[in-house]
């Protein structure tokens, strides 16, 4: 005999019985009294039986009523059973995901997606390595990197890659710098300031020396980093302004940090998931990969 009907059904039919009046019952699962009529009807429709009988005050259960919801009962006790193992399994669950990323994604994606992930998997513990791009996708071609998160530059024939937001760069500079009053700044005036840059190691270098080749620098920079979190440290300091992703700039409530359009040209990057090709991925990665994806559409 198919089913064809569903757990609200029942949930709804539990409700009657409990209360024996369609008001309180709708009430109490947070339906209306149609709704709720409309569950009911659907379940005696499915079972080919009257379960209840109605008067003008009182709903009360037919011979065949009483019999099902002793089966009903037991049928939501199990199922809400099997729910809960699954809920205790999925806590008690235990492992390690390794997660390769550019630190300006690590940055802009991570900490509040490793919150959501440990609220879930308490006992799953979470492995950072946030290095440059180069290291990103070698990690996880040689699968030590369960996957990665990095732009879509120079990747090796064996690397998939998915997508997630398009990425620009910007002037970083302190709020009391004269810049700060601009509306935008173009490349050849960001190259006449005093401005620190990253080194040769640097997936971020690679991608501006490509699409800036026709510009050349004034002066050399100051100092040079290998990741923008510390150049990010240098502009702080007042050492000079710099060029880095949009998404790792500090919110705009920072205190000493701002930042305003570089252009001519808009240099911009695409920064997605990155996996090796052909390689299973585990639940624990697949579950983090998800909350991944969720937070760039809440961004």
């Amino acid at each position: 005999m198919p089913v064809n009907f569903d757990l609200n059904d029942l949930y709804a039919f539990r409700a009657l019985v409990e209360y024996g009046n369609f008001r309180l019952a709708a009430e109490s699962i947070c339906l209306s009294q149609s709704a709720l009529s409309r569950r009911i009807e659907k379940l005696e429709s499915a079972l080919g039986i009257k379960l209840f009988d109605r008067t003008t005050r009182r709903v009360t259960l037919t011979l065949y009523g009483q019999t099902f919801a002793e089966r009903s009962d037991q049928l939501l006790a199990n199922v809400e059973s099997v729910l809960a193992d699954i809920n205790k399994v999925s806590q008690d669950r235990m492992g390690l995901v390794t997660v390769a990323t550019v630190p300006s994604a690590a940055y802009y994606f991570m900490p509040d997606v490793i919150r959501r992930f440990q609220a879930r998997y308490p006992r799953v513990r979470v492995k950072l390595i946030d290095s440059s791009a180069g290291n990103v996708i070698e990690a996880v071609a040689s699968g030590q990197a369960d996957f990665g998160i990095c732009f879509a530059r120079n990747l090796q024939p064996n690397i998939e890659f998915v997508p997630l937001v398009g990425d620009v760069y910007v002037a970083a500079c302190r709020r009391d710098h004269p810049l700060a009053r601009k509306k935008s700044l173009s490349w050849r005036e960001f190259y006449q300031q005093d401005y620190v840059g990253l080194d040769q190691t640097s997936g971020n270098r690679h991608l501006l020396d490509q699409m800036l080749g026709h510009i050349i620098p004034e002066r050399p920079s100051l100092c040079e980093t290998r990741h923008v979190t510390t150049l990010l440290g240098m502009v702080e300091a007042g050492v000079g302004i710099a060029a880095v992703p949009a998404m790792s700039m500090p919110s705009s409530a920072h205190s000493v940090l701002t930042h305003l359009p570089l252009t001519d040209p808009v240099v911009k990057r695409t920064v997605g998931l990155i996996r090796r090709s052909g390689r299973m991925q585990s639940y624990l990665a697949g579950e983090l990969e998800t909350l991944i994806t969720e937070q760039y559409h809440a961004v």
